[in-house]
């Protein structure tokens, strides 16, 4: 059993060293955007308008708010 929760935490390690390798990935990809307020404003419009897409499409297709 103690093999079982060693390979369980092992997982979870992985899954967190994964998430921020790909948030790392996507920051230095993006990091040259901000050099430039236009740019900025921007990807900051871009984040906002995906972010409210993703929360009224979820929050229509499981019928919060109806």
């Amino acid at each position: 059993m103690e093999e079982f929760f060693n390979n369980v935490l092992r997982y979870c390690r992985y899954f967190i060293t994964f998430t921020l390798g790909v948030f790392f990935a996507l920051f230095q990809w993006v990091q040259p955007m901000f050099s430039s307020p236009l740019r900025l404003t921007a990807l900051i419009g871009i984040l906002v308008g995906l972010t409210g897409f993703i929360f009224f499409t979820l929050r229509a297709m499981l019928g919060f708010g109806v």
